[in-house]
């Protein structure tokens, strides 16, 4: 499918207080493979891992901010801030229409993202189950979800 200017969105997607670096390897392999335009973290920056097996550092920037406030007012421009977590006022992501401009934000396995973070969130999602995913198992549905659901650029693999 192509990509017409008009319909041209990108997103990012990043970790708040990961507990393992490994996810954070596994998330940016993940990213580089469904075409997401830049990975982050908050509060904990990322050491090399052996979960990157692509190099993804080669393809896609990662960003880090030491907490949150500072990841909020860098926000790109025009950009939807969407948190994925189990909350009552989450949208189930099979309903969820992915907007354009996305920046997706999945907080630590263990304690989620705080209630003040999911206040400034334009919208939450969650995905099925009653116990959360590992973060780097989550943020790969939620990123197959949005490639499924809207036109994305992917990567140009060479064999």
């Amino acid at each position: 499918m192509e990509v017409r200017s008009e319909d041209a969105n990108y997103f990012g997607i990043g970790i708040m207080q990961f507990k393992r670096g490994y996810n954070i390897g596994t998330l940016w392999r993940s990213a580089h493979i469904l075409g997401a335009s830049y990975i982050f973290t908050i509060g904990k920056s990322y050491k090399k891992q052996a979960s990157d097996v692509l190099k993804s550092w080669r393809e896609i920037p990662l960003f880090h901010y030491e907490e949150f406030e500072d990841f909020y007012k860098h926000i790109p421009y025009n950009s939807r801030l969407v948190g994925v977590e189990l909350d009552d006022r989450a949208e189930m992501l099979s309903e969820y229409q992915h907007t354009p401009r996305a920046v997706y934000l999945l907080g630590a396995e263990d304690n989620g993202l705080p209630s003040e973070v999911l206040d400034k969130c334009h919208e939450i999602v969650q995905l099925p189950g009653t116990n959360s995913l590992n973060v780097a198992v989550a943020g790969s549905i939620v990123m197959y979800d949005r490639v499924s659901k809207l036109p994305t650029r992917m990567p140009q693999f060479k064999k």
